[in-house]
Protein backbone atom coordinates (compact mmCIF):
# COMPACT_ATOMS: atom_id res chain seq x y z
CA UNK A 1 0.00 0.00 0.00
CA UNK A 2 1.15 4.02 -0.28
CA UNK A 3 -0.54 6.41 1.12
CA UNK A 4 -0.12 10.18 -0.33
CA UNK A 5 -1.42 13.73 0.78
CA UNK A 6 -1.17 16.75 -1.36
CA UNK A 7 -2.42 19.85 -0.99
CA UNK A 8 -4.15 22.39 -3.72
CA UNK A 9 -4.84 25.83 -2.77
CA UNK A 10 -8.21 27.61 -3.58
CA UNK A 11 -8.73 29.70 -6.15
CA UNK A 12 -10.82 33.21 -6.48
CA UNK A 13 -11.47 34.59 -10.00
CA UNK A 14 -12.16 38.30 -10.28
CA UNK A 15 -12.95 37.55 -13.60
CA UNK A 16 -12.64 35.38 -16.86
CA UNK A 17 -13.74 34.56 -20.34
CA UNK A 18 -14.64 30.74 -21.38
CA UNK A 19 -12.64 29.73 -24.13
CA UNK A 20 -14.05 26.65 -25.50
CA UNK A 21 -12.14 24.48 -28.22
CA UNK A 22 -14.35 21.37 -29.23
CA UNK A 23 -13.00 18.49 -29.13
CA UNK A 24 -10.22 19.28 -27.10
CA UNK A 25 -10.08 19.87 -23.36
CA UNK A 26 -6.47 20.80 -22.77
CA UNK A 27 -7.19 23.86 -24.82
CA UNK A 28 -10.35 24.61 -23.23
CA UNK A 29 -10.85 26.75 -20.12
CA UNK A 30 -10.40 30.27 -19.70
CA UNK A 31 -8.81 33.71 -19.85
CA UNK A 32 -9.03 36.37 -17.12
CA UNK A 33 -7.62 36.83 -13.75
CA UNK A 34 -7.20 35.54 -10.06
CA UNK A 35 -6.08 34.69 -6.82
CA UNK A 36 -4.52 31.38 -4.99
CA UNK A 37 -5.60 31.08 -1.89
CA UNK A 38 -3.56 29.39 1.52
CA UNK A 39 -6.63 27.91 1.80
CA UNK A 40 -7.50 24.78 0.13
CA UNK A 41 -8.62 21.02 -0.03
CA UNK A 42 -6.04 18.24 1.66
CA UNK A 43 -6.39 14.82 -0.06
CA UNK A 44 -4.86 11.93 1.24
CA UNK A 45 -4.52 9.07 -1.35
CA UNK A 46 -4.05 5.23 -0.31
CA UNK A 47 -3.72 2.97 -3.84
CA UNK A 48 -3.16 -0.70 -3.54
CA UNK A 49 -3.30 -3.37 -5.87
CA UNK A 50 -6.30 -4.85 -7.02
CA UNK A 51 -8.50 -7.31 -9.52
CA UNK A 52 -10.34 -4.26 -10.69
CA UNK A 53 -10.24 -0.40 -10.49
CA UNK A 54 -11.81 0.27 -7.31
CA UNK A 55 -12.48 4.11 -5.81
CA UNK A 56 -14.41 5.77 -3.21
CA UNK A 57 -14.11 9.17 -2.28
CA UNK A 58 -14.88 10.87 1.59
CA UNK A 59 -14.94 14.66 1.79
CA UNK A 60 -14.81 16.80 4.89
CA UNK A 61 -15.21 12.68 6.69
CA UNK A 62 -18.84 11.84 4.52
CA UNK A 63 -18.98 9.58 1.65
CA UNK A 64 -19.39 11.82 -1.67
CA UNK A 65 -19.74 11.30 -5.38
CA UNK A 66 -17.53 13.81 -5.94
CA UNK A 67 -17.65 14.12 -9.45
CA UNK A 68 -15.41 16.11 -10.71
CA UNK A 69 -12.70 14.42 -7.99
CA UNK A 70 -14.07 11.27 -9.44
CA UNK A 71 -13.97 11.78 -13.23
CA UNK A 72 -9.96 13.05 -13.08
CA UNK A 73 -9.44 10.21 -11.37
CA UNK A 74 -10.48 8.35 -13.54
CA UNK A 75 -9.12 10.31 -16.56
CA UNK A 76 -5.57 9.92 -14.28
CA UNK A 77 -5.60 6.25 -13.86
CA UNK A 78 -7.12 4.69 -17.17
CA UNK A 79 -7.46 0.96 -16.93
CA UNK A 80 -4.94 0.78 -14.19
CA UNK A 81 -6.60 -2.11 -12.26
CA UNK A 82 -6.04 -0.50 -8.34
CA UNK A 83 -7.97 0.19 -5.27
CA UNK A 84 -7.69 3.76 -4.29
CA UNK A 85 -9.21 5.84 -1.39
CA UNK A 86 -9.25 9.27 -1.30
CA UNK A 87 -10.01 11.41 2.02
CA UNK A 88 -10.19 14.81 1.10
CA UNK A 89 -10.37 18.04 4.07
CA UNK A 90 -11.93 21.29 2.58
CA UNK A 91 -11.16 24.45 3.69
CA UNK A 92 -13.91 26.32 2.86
CA UNK A 93 -17.33 25.47 1.34
CA UNK A 94 -17.64 24.61 -2.33
CA UNK A 95 -20.38 26.35 -4.28
CA UNK A 96 -19.32 30.08 -3.14
CA UNK A 97 -16.18 30.75 -5.94
CA UNK A 98 -13.67 29.62 -3.62
CA UNK A 99 -11.93 26.60 -6.30
CA UNK A 100 -12.74 23.82 -3.95
CA UNK A 101 -13.86 21.35 -6.85
CA UNK A 102 -10.76 22.33 -8.36
CA UNK A 103 -8.43 22.07 -5.79
CA UNK A 104 -10.02 18.59 -4.60
CA UNK A 105 -9.53 17.28 -7.85
CA UNK A 106 -6.33 18.33 -8.13
CA UNK A 107 -5.19 17.68 -4.66
CA UNK A 108 -6.42 14.08 -5.35
CA UNK A 109 -4.76 13.67 -9.21
CA UNK A 110 -1.27 14.92 -7.37
CA UNK A 111 -1.39 12.31 -4.56
CA UNK A 112 -2.52 9.38 -6.94
CA UNK A 113 -0.20 10.44 -9.69
CA UNK A 114 3.12 10.10 -6.94
CA UNK A 115 1.82 6.95 -5.62
CA UNK A 116 1.58 5.44 -9.20
CA UNK A 117 4.91 7.32 -9.93
CA UNK A 118 3.34 9.11 -12.94
CA UNK A 119 4.30 12.57 -13.44
CA UNK A 120 2.56 15.78 -12.25
CA UNK A 121 1.65 17.10 -15.85
CA UNK A 122 -0.45 14.25 -15.60
CA UNK A 123 -2.50 14.97 -12.63
CA UNK A 124 -2.67 18.32 -13.86
CA UNK A 125 -4.09 17.33 -17.43
CA UNK A 126 -6.34 14.86 -15.20
CA UNK A 127 -8.00 17.25 -13.60
CA UNK A 128 -8.36 20.11 -15.84
CA UNK A 129 -10.14 18.04 -18.21
CA UNK A 130 -12.91 16.95 -15.38
CA UNK A 131 -12.90 20.66 -14.43
CA UNK A 132 -13.49 21.54 -18.33
CA UNK A 133 -16.25 18.55 -19.19
CA UNK A 134 -18.36 19.13 -16.22
CA UNK A 135 -18.33 22.85 -16.52
CA UNK A 136 -17.76 23.31 -12.81
CA UNK A 137 -14.68 26.04 -13.40
CA UNK A 138 -13.14 26.95 -16.63
CA UNK A 139 -9.15 27.65 -15.07
CA UNK A 140 -9.19 26.98 -11.52
CA UNK A 141 -7.14 23.86 -11.79
CA UNK A 142 -4.33 25.43 -14.21
CA UNK A 143 -4.23 28.56 -11.78
CA UNK A 144 -3.61 26.26 -8.38
CA UNK A 145 -1.26 23.80 -9.66
CA UNK A 146 0.70 27.48 -10.13
CA UNK A 147 -0.49 29.59 -7.21
CA UNK A 148 0.17 33.12 -6.58
CA UNK A 149 -1.87 36.42 -8.33
CA UNK A 150 -2.17 35.24 -11.84
CA UNK A 151 -3.26 37.03 -15.32
CA UNK A 152 -4.62 33.65 -17.63
CA UNK A 153 -3.39 35.20 -21.04
CA UNK A 154 -4.45 32.72 -23.13
CA UNK A 155 -7.13 29.56 -22.28
CA UNK A 156 -5.78 26.01 -21.60
CA UNK A 157 -3.20 24.10 -20.64
CA UNK A 158 0.72 24.93 -21.48
CA UNK A 159 1.91 25.07 -23.73
CA UNK A 160 -1.40 26.65 -25.15
CA UNK A 161 -1.99 28.23 -22.28
CA UNK A 162 -0.11 31.19 -20.83
CA UNK A 163 0.20 33.05 -17.10
CA UNK A 164 1.82 36.26 -16.12
CA UNK A 165 1.62 37.22 -12.63
CA UNK A 166 1.13 40.35 -10.04
CA UNK A 167 3.68 39.87 -7.23
CA UNK A 168 2.57 40.01 -3.79
CA UNK A 169 1.46 38.83 -0.50
CA UNK A 170 -1.04 39.68 1.47
CA UNK A 171 -3.86 38.85 4.13
CA UNK A 172 -7.82 38.64 2.10
CA UNK A 173 -10.83 38.38 4.08
CA UNK A 174 -13.71 36.24 2.41
CA UNK A 175 -17.56 36.26 3.16
CA UNK A 176 -20.34 34.04 2.36
CA UNK A 177 -23.45 35.78 2.25
CA UNK A 178 -25.93 33.97 0.67
CA UNK A 179 -26.45 30.15 -1.04
CA UNK A 180 -24.17 28.54 -3.35
CA UNK A 181 -24.20 29.24 -7.33
CA UNK A 182 -24.24 25.97 -9.62
CA UNK A 183 -21.69 27.11 -11.81
CA UNK A 184 -22.57 25.11 -14.30
CA UNK A 185 -25.88 26.38 -14.98
CA UNK A 186 -23.75 29.48 -15.90
CA UNK A 187 -21.52 28.02 -17.83
CA UNK A 188 -24.52 26.41 -19.93
CA UNK A 189 -26.20 29.55 -20.67
CA UNK A 190 -25.29 30.37 -23.86
CA UNK A 191 -26.80 34.05 -23.77
CA UNK A 192 -25.07 34.73 -20.31
CA UNK A 193 -21.88 33.78 -21.58
CA UNK A 194 -21.76 35.88 -24.45
CA UNK A 195 -21.80 38.81 -22.15
CA UNK A 196 -19.40 36.79 -19.84
CA UNK A 197 -16.92 36.90 -22.44
CA UNK A 198 -17.01 40.33 -23.80
CA UNK A 199 -16.88 41.43 -20.10
CA UNK A 200 -14.20 39.52 -19.32
CA UNK A 201 -12.01 39.99 -22.72
CA UNK A 202 -11.86 43.26 -22.05
CA UNK A 203 -11.06 43.11 -18.31
CA UNK A 204 -8.09 41.22 -19.05
CA UNK A 205 -6.72 43.48 -21.80
CA UNK A 206 -7.58 46.26 -19.45
CA UNK A 207 -5.33 44.53 -16.29
CA UNK A 208 -2.51 43.12 -18.82
CA UNK A 209 -1.78 46.99 -19.55
CA UNK A 210 -2.11 48.01 -16.00
CA UNK A 211 -1.09 44.98 -14.06
CA UNK A 212 -1.71 45.60 -10.05
CA UNK A 213 -3.68 44.01 -7.60
CA UNK A 214 -5.64 47.43 -7.08
CA UNK A 215 -6.61 47.24 -10.60
CA UNK A 216 -7.43 43.80 -10.39
CA UNK A 217 -10.07 44.69 -7.04
CA UNK A 218 -11.45 47.40 -9.43
CA UNK A 219 -11.71 45.47 -12.74
CA UNK A 220 -13.35 42.47 -11.11
CA UNK A 221 -16.31 44.26 -9.29
CA UNK A 222 -16.83 45.83 -12.77
CA UNK A 223 -17.06 42.38 -14.43
CA UNK A 224 -19.69 41.64 -11.75
CA UNK A 225 -21.92 44.68 -12.13
CA UNK A 226 -21.62 44.43 -15.86
CA UNK A 227 -22.51 41.16 -16.42
CA UNK A 228 -24.99 40.94 -13.77
CA UNK A 229 -23.56 38.45 -11.63
CA UNK A 230 -23.52 40.56 -8.64
CA UNK A 231 -27.03 40.76 -6.76
CA UNK A 232 -28.22 43.79 -5.51
CA UNK A 233 -26.99 42.42 -1.82
CA UNK A 234 -23.61 41.07 -3.21
CA UNK A 235 -23.43 45.09 -4.75
CA UNK A 236 -24.12 47.03 -1.80
CA UNK A 237 -21.94 44.90 0.72
CA UNK A 238 -18.74 45.58 -1.74
CA UNK A 239 -19.60 49.20 -2.15
CA UNK A 240 -19.72 49.48 1.67
CA UNK A 241 -15.90 47.92 2.13
CA UNK A 242 -15.00 49.91 -0.89
CA UNK A 243 -15.44 53.15 0.80
CA UNK A 244 -12.15 51.75 3.50
CA UNK A 245 -11.11 49.10 1.30
CA UNK A 246 -10.64 47.04 -1.88
CA UNK A 247 -13.33 44.36 -2.48
CA UNK A 248 -15.15 42.17 -5.19
CA UNK A 249 -17.36 39.39 -5.35
CA UNK A 250 -15.69 35.52 -5.88
CA UNK A 251 -16.21 33.92 -9.15
CA UNK A 252 -18.94 32.52 -9.19
CA UNK A 253 -20.22 32.27 -5.78
CA UNK A 254 -22.45 34.52 -3.66
CA UNK A 255 -19.42 35.34 -1.64
CA UNK A 256 -16.84 38.31 -1.46
CA UNK A 257 -13.50 38.61 -1.38
CA UNK A 258 -11.43 42.07 0.29
CA UNK A 259 -8.01 43.04 0.92
CA UNK A 260 -6.99 45.57 3.21
CA UNK A 261 -6.57 46.33 7.28
CA UNK A 262 -7.55 42.71 8.17
CA UNK A 263 -9.44 43.23 12.02
CA UNK A 264 -11.52 46.35 10.29
CA UNK A 265 -12.74 43.94 6.68
CA UNK A 266 -13.65 41.14 9.58
CA UNK A 267 -15.47 43.93 11.48
CA UNK A 268 -17.47 45.09 8.46
CA UNK A 269 -18.14 41.67 7.12
CA UNK A 270 -19.52 39.65 10.40
CA UNK A 271 -22.51 41.42 9.99
CA UNK A 272 -23.15 39.16 6.36
CA UNK A 273 -21.78 35.55 7.02
CA UNK A 274 -19.26 33.40 7.73
CA UNK A 275 -16.00 34.97 7.68
CA UNK A 276 -12.77 33.27 6.42
CA UNK A 277 -9.09 34.83 7.00
CA UNK A 278 -6.42 33.47 4.49
CA UNK A 279 -3.17 34.81 2.38
CA UNK A 280 -2.47 34.40 -1.10
CA UNK A 281 -0.82 31.20 -1.86
CA UNK A 282 2.54 31.32 -3.83
CA UNK A 283 3.37 27.99 -4.15
CA UNK A 284 0.95 26.19 -6.36
CA UNK A 285 -0.35 22.40 -5.43
CA UNK A 286 2.27 20.53 -4.35
CA UNK A 287 2.63 16.69 -2.50
CA UNK A 288 2.73 16.96 1.49
CA UNK A 289 4.45 13.63 2.32
CA UNK A 290 4.69 10.05 0.92
CA UNK A 291 4.69 6.55 2.56
CA UNK A 292 5.45 3.19 0.70
CA UNK A 293 4.64 0.02 1.81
Amino acid sequence: MVTVTAFAPGHISGFFAPVITPNNMVQSGSIGAGVSISLGATSEVEIVAAPKKQLTVVINNKPSPAPVTTLALYHLLGDTPVKIQVKTKLDVPMGQGFGMSAAGALSATLAAAKALQQPSSDALIAAHKAEVELRTGLGDVLASSFGGVEIRKSAGLPPWGLIEHIPGIFEMVLCAVGKKIKTKQVLTDNQRIKTISSVGRLCTKQLLDHPSIEHFFTLSYQFSVKTGLANEKIQQIVQRIQAVSYASMCMLGNSIFAMGKTSQLCQLLAPYGRLYVCTVDTQGARVLSYTGL
